[in-house]
């Protein structure tokens, strides 16, 4: 089950917020709980809703979100950005968000600011789900994000490179085709990173193939 899946299987628009989301979930258990519908299909149709409401607990944006965390940024020239750089951030940065009660916002936050905000939540989920191993979780949040900012240089250099590692976490598990796919969207991801495109190259040849 993708991301729209979850989605449409709620009533939803893709990128719903999460305040709809529950809203939503909690209308539909109503009618396909077991306790008050103990047809099969409803059973069937409950798991799924309760499937779809917790992977979009990871993703949906919420109603509210906080201040920008300080985070250390990628390198947005695109040549430079490699793995080892990013799985270093992964292990070793700590993301950190300190608002005090007296903050006040004179002016409501601009959509752009909205959206950097949200960014850079995403960001800190996306470190979290990778130190996790939790690589489908993070893969889905990282093409959320990118759905959303599609134009955004650096959510394209996190999509290749989450993409990477989860490739590479499936040599390790010697799920070779999988790997290969997955290693191959990190390509398609970000064509024009020549620093990832020599590390893939690498990859490939432990699978004995070209790519």
């Amino acid at each position: 089950m993708d991301i729209g899946d979850c989605y449409r299987l709620l009533g939803l628009r893709s990128g719903a917020s999460f305040a709809e989301v529950k809203a939503s979930y909690r209308r539909l258990v109503q009618q396909y709980h077991p306790d008050i519908n103990p047809d099969e299909k409803s059973k069937e149709k409950f798991i799924a809703l309760t499937e779809a409401y917790k992977l979009l607990q990871t993703v949906a944006p919420p109603e509210e979100i906080t201040a920008k965390p300080k985070a250390v940024k990628l390198n947005t020239n695109a040549t430079s950005v490699t793995f080892e750089e990013f799985n270093t951030q992964i292990n070793d940065t700590k993301v950190t968000t300190k608002v005090t009660s007296t903050t006040v916002m004179p002016d409501p936050p601009s959509i752009e600011d909205i959206e950097q905000r949200l960014k850079w939540k995403t960001y800190e989920q996306l470190q979290r789900f990778l130190q996790d191993k939790k690589f489908p979780q993070a893969i889905a949040l990282v093409e959320a994000l990118a759905a959303r900012l599609p134009e955004d240089i650096e959510v394209r250099q996190w999509q290749a490179i989450s993409y990477q590692i989860w490739g590479r976490a499936l040599i390790a598990q010697k799920q070779l085709p999988k790997a290969r796919i997955y290693l191959k969207k990190a390509l398609k991801t970000d064509p024009h990173n020549k620093a990832l495109l020599n590390e893939i190259q690498q990859d490939f040849q432990q699978l004995g193939l070209k790519i």
